[in-house]
C-alpha cells in the first residue's frame, strides 16, 4: 500500500488537451489582470515564465487597446514597457513619470532592477499595501535636479513585471527576503511551462488561433510540418520558442530541404 509521502511524489498525467487547457487559462488570467491593473483595481502583478512564450504580448495587446481609447478621446499615453538594465537612480525617475493613478509601467525582462537590494527597496515603497505610497531618494543627485525630479513624491500608478525569473529559484538569502516581500505586495501569475511539452503545446495553441503565422505565405501544411519538426526534435532545440517557430517557417521559404538548414542551424550538436 502507498503512503502518505509516496502519494505526495506521484505526478498527476495530463493530456495534450488538458495541458493546453491549463496553459490557456493561465494566459486568460494574465490578460484579466492586466485590465485591472490598468484600471486601479490592482497595484501590481509580477508574470513569470520561460522565454518566448507571449508573456509580454499578452500584456501589450491590453496596453494597446486602453492607449487607443486614451488617444481617440485626446488624452496622453499613460503606459510604458521598459526593457533592458535599469539602475536604481533610473527605476525612481522613472516611478516618477508615471506617479499619476491610472498609470503603468511594465518593466519587461529588467530583470538587474529585481537582483538590486537598493531598487527593491524602491519597489517596496512604491507598491506598499497603505493608502500612500511615498518614495525618497536621500542622497543628492544631479540628475534629479537636472531633470527636476523631486527627492520624494507620491506613487499612484500600476507594476507589471514580465520575467523569466522564478523567485523561488533565487538562492542569495538576503535577495530572496527582498522578493518575499516583494512578491506579498503584488500578484504573482506563473505561466506553469515549466517544460519543452507545455512550451510546445503553447506554441501548438497560437497556431491554431491563426495568430503565430500571420502573414507569413506558407501554406497550413507547411505549418504543421514546422509543428510537426520541433515536436520531433523537441529535446535538441536550441530553445523552444514561438521565435523557434518562426525562425524554422523562414527555412521553408529558403529551400525544398528545410529540415536539413534547421537540423544545422537551430539544433544543438549531439
Amino acid at each position: 500500500m502507498r503512503n502518505a509521502k509516496q502519494e505526495s511524489k506521484t505526478i498527476k498525467f495530463e493530456t495534450d488537451e488538458q495541458v493546453i487547457k491549463r496553459i490557456e487559462t493561465r494566459f486568460n488570467i494574465l490578460h484579466d489582470m492586466t485590465k485591472a491593473v490598468i484600471a486601479g483595481d490592482v497595484r501590481a502583478m509580477i508574470v513569470t515564465g520561460p522565454p518566448g512564450v507571449g508573456k509580454s504580448y499578452g500584456v501589450e495587446q491590453e496596453l494597446d487597446k486602453s492607449s487607443m481609447l486614451d488617444q481617440i478621446a485626446g488624452r496622453g499615453i499613460k503606459f510604458e514597457v521598459v526593457k533592458g538594465a535599469m539602475t536604481a537612480l533610473g527605476l525612481y525617475a522613472k516611478l516618477y513619470e508615471h506617479a499619476d493613478k491610472n498609470h503603468v509601467i511594465v518593466f519587461d525582462d529588467c530583470d538587474s532592477v529585481l537582483m538590486d537590494e537598493l531598487s527593491l527597496n524602491i519597489l517596496k515603497a512604491a507598491l506598499d499595501s497603505g493608502k500612500k505610497r511615498v518614495l525618497h531618494w536621500n542622497a543628492d543627485s544631479a540628475k534629479l535636479r537636472s531633470e527636476g525630479i523631486p527627492n520624494k513624491f507620491e506613487f499612484k500608478g500600476g507594476v507589471i513585471f514580465i520575467t523569466n525569473v522564478k523567485f523561488e529559484n533565487i538562492r542569495s538569502k538576503k535577495l530572496q527576503d527582498h522578493l518575499e516581500a516583494l512578491q506579498s505586495r503584488c500578484h504573482y501569475l506563473d505561466l506553469t511551462l515549466d517544460t519543452m511539452r507545455d512550451k510546445f503545446l503553447r506554441i501548438k495553441q497560437i497556431c491554431q488561433t491563426g495568430e503565430l503565422f500571420a502573414g507569413y505565405d506558407i501554406s497550413t501544411e507547411q505549418q504543421n510540418e514546422v509543428l510537426d519538426f520541433m515536436n520531433e526534435k523537441k529535446d535538441v532545440l536550441r530553445e523552444m520558442s514561438l521565435r523557434m517557430a518562426l525562425k524554422i517557417a523562414d527555412l521553408t521559404k529558403v529551400s525544398p530541404n528545410w529540415k536539413e538548414l534547421a537540423e544545422n542551424t537551430v539544433m544543438r550538436r549531439r
